[in-house]
């Protein structure tokens, strides 16, 4: 069992040797391009931040006007704008993503 074992560490260790004698091509030549990762993940925390805040303010507004309907448009046009104010932080991020990607 041992020579077997022993046998089978050897052969993958032939092969991975001539794997690292090659030539990197493509992608790899480059590395990992860690802007274009920030940048995902910068836009991916806002747009899931911003969904949750429009969420939550729709949510209150609509409660809002339901607990007083004489009160809706004050309600109407405060959500209106504060939804407008959250997804600019959201358009903030997608500025910041592409000057973090250097384009």
């Amino acid at each position: 069992m041992n020579k077997r074992i022993i046998m089978i560490a050897a052969v993958t260790l032939l092969f991975a040797v001539s794997a690292f004698a090659q030539e990197p091509t493509g992608a790899a030549q480059g590395g990992v391009k860690w802007g274009v990762v920030s940048a995902a993940f910068v836009l991916g925390i806002a747009a899931a931040a911003g969904a949750i805040g429009q969420g939550r303010a729709i949510s209150a507004a609509c409660e809002g006007i339901a607990r007083n309907p004489t009160a809706a448009g004050a309600i109407r046009l405060a959500m209106i704008i504060g939804l407008a104010l959250i997804e600019s932080l959201v358009i903030y991020s997608l500025v910041l993503a592409f000057i973090i990607q250097g384009k």
